[in-house]
């Protein structure tokens, strides 16, 4: 059962840097901090992918 325990705090976000696959038909991204090639390629349709910012909740 769930139970709401009142208001929740606000998740922190950030700008952060990731690349996002260039085939329109595609969806797939990442953080540019889980990248371990300097250039990755999309791990959905292995499209190149191009560098760029989004609002992303922090992760520590």
């Amino acid at each position: 059962m769930g139970f709401n325990r009142g208001p929740q705090e606000p998740v922190p976000e950030a700008e952060t840097a990731i690349w996002t696959c260039t085939n329109d038909s595609c969806s797939g991204w990442m953080r540019d901090a889980f990248s371990f090639d300097e250039t990755p390629k999309c791990p959905l349709c292995h499209s190149d992918m191009k560098k760029e910012t989004k609002m992303l909740p922090v992760i520590d």
